[in-house]
């Protein structure tokens, strides 16, 4: 018996749309970093990329449990002295919630190059529109 190789020109890729709304930040980002690594293929291998591409509407209205909001702090450094600059999860969630879910799958991901493409075929959405209608994408629930 001889094992099975997936070959890259051998994968078909879906589109697949999930709403945010009302759902807890960790256990979205961790379904989304499944789909993207293709782990809910029966074909799953982790030197191919297999997984779907992802819409995320309704970034928005994702919940944040417990008391992260006021707590959990995000960083970000300019390369110079004195250029650390801290926001809140709340304040980020108000102004830049795409970056809030797309920081919390990327930490998910493998921490090399296919990573780093995985995380590029994810799309996130602030409202309920998007720009993707001609994928047909597949309504997943989370």
């Amino acid at each position: 018996m001889k094992t099975y190789v997936v070959k890259k020109e051998e994968v078909k890729t879906d589109w697949v749309l999930i709403d945010a709304a009302d759902k807890p930040l960790g256990r979205l980002a961790s379904s989304i970093a499944n789909i993207l690594m293709g782990k809910d293929k029966v074909k799953f291998a982790r030197n191919v990329i297999i997984g779907d591409e992802v819409i995320v509407i309704n970034a928005a209205k994702v919940k944040l449990t417990g008391r992260k909001l006021e707590q959990k702090v995000y960083y970000r450094y300019s390369g110079y002295p004195g250029g650390i600059k801290a926001m809140t999860a709340g304040d980020m969630l108000n102004k830049y919630p795409e970056r809030l879910i797309l920081s919390a799958v990327k930490g998910m991901l493998p921490k090399n190059k296919l990573g780093s493409k995985m995380l590029t075929r994810l799309r996130v959405f602030r409202g309920e529109q998007h720009k993707h209608q001609a994928q047909q994408p597949k309504i997943k629930e989370v």
